[in-house]
């Protein structure tokens, strides 16, 4: 009997599980498909500015004017100025350097009785020409008197013996005062070669000096600098020198010290090792009143220049670390990147200017992408996230969302 039923027990079974499966489906919850993959970019609107352009360059501290200071006349050296060393500063005409001087001295003296002897001479020589033509007269002789007879010659050679003499104590005076050795200029002394009790002669160097009233810097020039800024030309028939930019002298001896100067005159020609243009940059008063409480600049010390050069109206100006292999830069449009071919005009070692490639209102991207390709998807950091991009519910979190009251 039990077996005859369970056959049927069986199928009841299963029937009724069919039903209930039939009856409650089970609930399926569909995601949002993944959104593909964005790269977070810092970007920059672009814009139009006045721009300054700034040229740097680098040179070294040399003097205007530099001299090799030299006796004119041979002596032992018997007294130095207290200043006279390497570093000290002059005036124009201070004594800097004596010389034994008594040598030069007795030829003064010498010299001096010559002068009195040949004017001495030359008074007796006239009174003997004024008495020979009084003698003439005196004779009653008719027409003029011969030269020899008036002793002309004599008289014309005892005043020759007078300017020989004077000239020679000329001289004297001034091997005399040249035992005193002046300075030229103010400057300051840049070595000295020369002490007490050494006995120097016309060839002998005293010491190397040169004037403070100007320092100069040579500065190259790069080939596309050129274009950007107005330098100091001179024509055979115009030297009035034009425009004279000004230029920063930055100097790191010590501290960061800035000081201001001028481009005052640009080389003829093209440097043949470097192939670069040289200018000369000015300071004026460089250990005047500008230089107190500053660290003074050294002659043969480098500094950096900032030339300054000419304003862009309407310039647009990009950082270097946006630019790739030097000819293209990456734009966001619409979401995605654009590869944009760019023309440089000029550039510095942190921005460049931008002559073709880029207009107002681009979004240039700054972040470092290497090679990537155009079309890429990219989100800029800080903007909103677009709807279709927040993170989608699962079923557990909306059950949880039912059970709490909250609408999905």
């Amino acid at each position: 009997m039990i077996k005859r039923i369970l056959p049927l027990i069986v199928i009841l079974v299963m029937a009724t599980l069919g039903w209930l499966i039939y009856s409650n489906p089970p609930e399926v919850h569909r995601g949002k498909p993944p959104q593909p993959a964005r790269i977070n970019v810092d970007t920059q609107t672009i814009a139009a500015a006045p721009y300054r352009v700034m040229i740097e360059s680098y040179g070294r501290i040399r003097p205007r004017t530099q001299s090799t200071l030299q006796p004119q006349v041979s002596g032992e050296v018997v007294w130095l100025a207290a200043d006279f060393r390497a570093g000290g500063f002059f005036e124009k005409g201070e004594e800097l350097i004596r010389l034994d001087s008594r040598d030069y001295a007795a030829e003064v003296a010498q010299a001096e009785a010559s002068v009195i002897s040949a004017r001495q001479q030359l008074a007796e020589e006239q009174a003997r020409a004024d008495q020979a033509a009084a003698d003439w007269e005196r004779l009653g002789n008719s027409g003029q008197a011969p030269a020899l007879v008036l002793r002309k010659p004599q008289l014309a050679s005892a005043r020759a013996s007078l300017a020989s003499a004077e000239a020679v104590l000329a001289k004297a005076r001034l091997n005399l005062e040249r035992t005193r050795i002046r300075a030229p200029y103010a400057g300051r002394v840049l070595e000295k070669s020369v002490d007490l009790g050494q006995v120097v002669s016309s060839n002998t160097t005293l010491a190397e000096i040169y004037a403070v009233d100007y320092l100069e810097v040579r500065l190259p020039l790069q080939s596309r600098d050129l274009g950007f800024v107005d330098l100091p030309e001179e024509y055979r028939f115009d030297q009035t020198g034009g425009t004279q930019p000004r230029v920063e002298l930055i100097s790191d001896l010590v501290q960061r010290e800035v000081w201001s100067g001028r481009i005052v005159q640009t080389e003829g020609a093209i440097d043949a090792t470097s192939r670069q243009l040289h200018v000369l940059a000015q300071l004026d008063d460089p250990y005047g009143e500008k230089a107190v409480d500053r660290v003074p600049l050294k002659v043969g010390q480098y500094v950096t220049a900032r030339i300054e050069g000419r304003e862009i109206p309407d310039a647009i100006v990009i950082p270097n670390r946006a630019i790739y292999q030097g000819s293209y830069v990456y734009r966001v449009e619409n979401g995605v990147l654009q590869r944009q071919p760019i023309r440089i005009d000029w550039q510095n070692e942190t921005e460049a200017l931008i002559g073709e490639g880029l207009e107002p209102g681009d979004e240039l991207v700054l972040t470092s992408l290497g090679q990537v390709i155009s079309g890429t998807p990219v989100k800029i950091r800080g903007a909103a996230k677009p709807e279709s991009e927040q993170p989608s519910e699962g079923p557990a979190v909306q059950g949880q969302r039912r059970a709490a009251g909250e609408q999905p």
